[in-house]
Formats: structure tokens, C-alpha cells, sequence
């Protein structure tokens, strides 16, 4: 018999997962998202693309008989999704986090579920989603991480490992790992159109093989910078919960709280995303700014 499977947020995780679990054979299968309440939402206008997903009016009515709960909200909303499921969970039943936020943050959706009766699974997502989709790799922390794979690896969850017994673990593995990959997202995208504007991109990706040697740092380059672009105001969201991860370490989040600014910047050149090339990509951004 097909599991009940709830999707709190249809964004490119909801949609990937959605589509995904419908092709594994889960029939059973509904979704809630804020911005359903607005009809030319891109999670809205996305809807008719899944016909085997059911829409509901809240997170609490999605939760509602659920084998599984799984959330994959913005960062900022982790709370304020679990506080808005809890009611709706069945006793016993799971619910996997899978947003982008720091350990105290994590604990204290950990206890939103865990007093509502649900079982609480902490996941770390350390992919992008797109490349492996429900087979990504997802770090579980938590005393429950056994019994979501008991459920979930035969549905595609392949990628899915125990981390941690202990909440907060996996997602202080995931928040140190932004830092360093969204840190890069913002150093390219400052370097390489400052180096494009001064007509020596072809010197300083030159030195950078020199110094990091990689099949094709070009191709990586426009590829990450196309990255804080397409996703750059949800990866700032992600930062912030970053940055109060280094701060709950005790160390000041200099530089990872200057990264928000980068990565929010960066969404505001989504016309440039047609571009195949670095080249040509960083010329399209520094005409926008030109612009602007």
C-alpha cells in the first residue's frame, strides 16, 4: 500500500520530490505552499504539471493522516512551517526538515514536532537538488533517521544516511559547507566582472588554474556564478541561517554575514541566465549595471 506523503513547500525541491515520488509509485501523495493563496504564484502555476499531487489549504490539513511529513520551505519559514504542521500530524508520524537553517534553529523546529506528538527527523541536504534529485545526498540527524529510511530508501531516497544521533549535527555540517560554497558564488561573480570590466578575465582565470587546477574553470565559473543569479535570494536566506551557525560557534560572522549581501545582490541579473559562456555572462551583468 502506497504511503500518505505530504510536501510542505512546492518550490524546486516540492516539484523535484513530487515529481519523483509519483514516478516511484506513490499514489497518495499532497502538498501545501504559502503561496498558493496566490494564484499567479510560480509554486501555483506549477501545480498543473503534477496532476497526481493534491493541493491543500494549509500546512496543518497537508499533515493531516500523513505517514510522512516532508518540509522543504525557504530557511527564514523553518519555524514558522513546523509550528504550522504540527497540529495536523499524526502521533508518531515523521516529518523530515530538509531547509537550510542553523542547529539552534533545527532543535527548535525539533521540539515544535516532537511536542505535538510527531517525530522529528533533522536533514541536510548537501547537493544541489538537481544533478542526483531524490537520490541526493541528505545527512539524517536525530534518534528517527532509521525509520524515515525504512520508508523512504525504497521510495528513491538512496542518497539518505545516518549522521547523528543528535539534533543540530547535520545541519551545522550543511551551514559550514555554505559558507565555503556560497562564499565562492560571491568571490567569482566580484572578481570576474571586475576582472571583465578591466579586460583581464582571461589573465585571472589563467592564474586561478595555476593555482587550482580543474578541467574547465570557465565552465565552473559561469555555473556557480549562474547559481547566486537563478537562487540568490533564497541562498541569502540561507546565509543568514549561516552566519547565526558561525555565531553560535562563538566565532563573529564577518565575512559570511557580508555573503547575504552578495547573494541577494546577484538575484537581481536573472536576464542574464540565457548566456552559454562566462564571457558573455559577465558582459550582460556589467551592462545591467550600467543600466542601473
Amino acid at each position: 500500500m502506497s504511503p500518505r506523503i505530504a510536501l510542505i513547500g512546492f518550490g524546486e525541491v516540492g516539484q523535484t520530490l513530487a515529481a519523483d515520488l509519483s514516478a516511484a509509485g506513490v499514489t497518495d501523495l499532497v502538498v501545501y505552499d504559502v503561496l498558493f493563496a496566490q494564484a499567479e504564484s510560480l509554486p501555483s502555476l506549477t501545480l498543473a504539471a503534477h496532476p497526481n499531487v493534491s493541493p491543500k489549504a494549509s500546512a496543518a490539513e497537508a499533515a493531516t493522516g500523513a505517514d510522512l511529513v516532508i518540509c522543504a520551505v525557504t530557511a527564514a519559514r523553518d519555524l514558522e512551517a513546523a509550528n504550522a504542521t504540527a497540529p495536523g500530524l499524526a502521533h508518531g508520524g515523521l516529518y523530515i526538515d530538509l531547509n537550510s537553517a542553523s542547529p539552534k534553529t533545527k532543535q527548535a523546529a525539533a521540539a515544535m514536532i516532537e511536542a505535538a506528538g510527531g517525530r522529528y527527523v533533522e536533514g541536510a541536504v548537501m547537493s544541489p537538488i538537481a544533478p542526483k534529485r531524490i537520490a541526493s545526498p541528505i545527512l539524517l540527524g536525530g534518534p528517527h533517521g532509521q525509520a524515515f529510511l525504512n520508508l523512504a530508501a525504497p521510495l528513491g531516497f538512496t542518497g539518505a544516511k545516518l549522521f547523528s544521533p543528535e539534533f543540530g549535527k547535520a545541519s551545522a555540517a550543511k551551514m559550514c559547507r555554505s559558507v565555503m560554497v556560497k562564499g565562492i558564488e560571491g568571490l567569482l561573480i566580484e572578481s570576474l566582472v571586475s576582472a571583465r570590466r578591466y579586460d583581464v578575465l582571461e589573465t585571472v582565470v589563467g592564474s586561478l588554474n595555476d593555482l587550482f587546477p580543474l578541467p574547465d574553470w570557465p565552465e565552473l565559473s559561469r555555473y556557480m556564478i549562474s547559481r547566486a543569479i537563478e537562487h540568490g535570494v533564497r541562498r541569502a536566506e540561507e546565509m543568514r541561517e549561516a552566519a547565526k551557525t558561525v555565531a553560535e560557534a562563538g566565532l563573529e560572522p564577518f565575512i559570511t554575514a557580508r555573503i547575504v549581501a552578495r547573494q541577494d545582490d546577484a538575484s537581481y541579473y536573472k536576464s542574464v541566465l540565457g548566456q552559454a559562456t562566462l564571457a558573455p555572462m559577465l558582459d550582460a551583468i556589467i551592462r545591467e549595471m550600467d543600466r542601473s
